[in-house]
């Protein structure tokens, strides 16, 4: 028997529900529209994250953030059908992640694990890293490596991964880590221009900083044209770069009144 993830027809389906995340992100019922439509072709939690991730995305970026559409106790309402409170998860905690509410996020993550009759999802795990991850908590490492061991090469959860490596800025060996997740099949690519910003930032860190402009110059020039929705954070991550380089190789450190380094 053909699987339903499969079957024909389910990539139709599949289009027609993107549409409808993304057309009218005003209308405050499209969040459940959604959800119809990923009950319609049983959607798995990879492609949940696929659709709810852009959708949300697109939301706040028309100024319609899914956090004005939908609350927390939307998220972890009881009796909702599986599908329905993972769309609906999907979404909110996405547009949690965009907002950069590391708190917010983690707290709804575990109350959601107290009350799921069953075990969350990995892009939800992968969520829930990136919070304590962008808190720069060590234990968002150990549940980064949980996530990395189901997550194969979903391109959306490695993502969410590699954002939480590069928001916490204090995690030990996190540049280190980042470069080595950006080297895995699904973000090597080359021409992502999100992975090469955040590699970029991570080789500044480390010093590297002619590398970090070869990155930086590459996602630039790997964006689409007229594509302005991260086009200044790229500029500023190079204004970053130059101005490390050039303290670094033409300013002496700044010495304290005993003559060591501060």
């Amino acid at each position: 028997m053909t699987s339903p993830t499969h079957r024909p027809g389910r990539f139709a389906a599949l289009d027609r529900a993107r549409a409808r995340a993304t057309a009218s992100p005003v209308d405050s019922s499209w969040p459940l529209h959604l959800a119809e439509d990923l009950r319609d072709i049983e959607a798995d939690w990879r492609t949940s994250a696929e659709v709810c991730v852009d959708a949300a995305w697109a939301a706040r970026s028309a100024g319609h953030s899914v956090l004005a559409l939908l609350s927390p106790q939307d998220v972890t309402a009881m009796g909702l059908d599986p599908i329905t409170a993972r769309t609906l998860a999907h979404l909110y905690l996405s547009a949690l992640r965009f907002d950069f509410r590391c708190p917010t996020l983690q707290r709804l993550v575990e109350q959601l694990a107290e009350t799921a009759r069953q075990p969350l999802d990995c892009y939800t795990r992968a969520l829930y890293a990136f919070a304590l991850l962008g808190q720069s908590r060590p234990e968002g490492l150990a549940v980064m490596d949980e996530v990395l061991a189901d997550a194969g090469q979903h391109t959306k959860t490695l993502h969410v991964l590699l954002h939480g490596l590069w928001l916490g800025q204090d995690l030990d060996h996190g540049a280190e880590r980042l470069l080595a997740l950006s080297s895995r099949p699904a973000l090597a690519t080359g021409s992502d221009p999100i992975v090469l910003f955040r590699v970029a930032g991570a080789l500044r860190r480390l010093g590297r900083y002619d590398e970090g402009l070869g990155a930086i110059d590459r996602a630039i020039d790997c964006l689409p044209p007229g594509d302005t929705s991260v086009h200044a954070d790229l500029v500023r991550e190079r204004s970053l770069l130059c101005t490390a380089r050039d303290l670094h190789q033409h300013r002496p450190p700044t010495r304290t009144s005993s003559g060591v380094p501060s």
